[in-house]
């Protein structure tokens, strides 16, 4: 009977902890506007704001063509740089996410 009690405590615990760790992970959706310029949009899945999130745009080498910070809006738009790039949405430890230009598609 302890063993059980036990093993389903674990269980409760471990959705507890899956479910928090899950809770402020962070996206960045990226599109071509079709003008020259790129807007990245960014956020946390559980709603958190990401305002003032740093954004880059480095090339394959790592240099920064551009940089800045979300917008009141979680908004970022750059000038489409040349060749490829990657776009870096950095809120922190392990709260990172890169999109490859490669992923950014033109919207319809």
């Amino acid at each position: 009977m302890k063993k059980a009690r036990l093993l389903l405590a674990c269980m409760f615990l471990s959705v507890f902890f899956v479910s928090h760790a899950l809770a402020h992970t962070p996206f960045c959706f990226c599109s071509d506007n079709g003008n020259g310029t790129i807007l990245c949009e960014g956020g946390f899945l559980d709603g958190s704001s990401a305002v003032g999130v740093r954004i880059q745009v480095v090339d394959a080498n790592g240099k920064i063509f551009v940089e800045g910070y979300l917008d009141k809006k979680s908004e970022f738009i750059f000038n489409k740089p040349s060749g490829e790039y990657t776009v870096i949405f950095d809120a922190g430890f392990e709260h990172t996410v890169t999109v490859p230009s490669s992923e950014i598609t033109e919207q319809q």
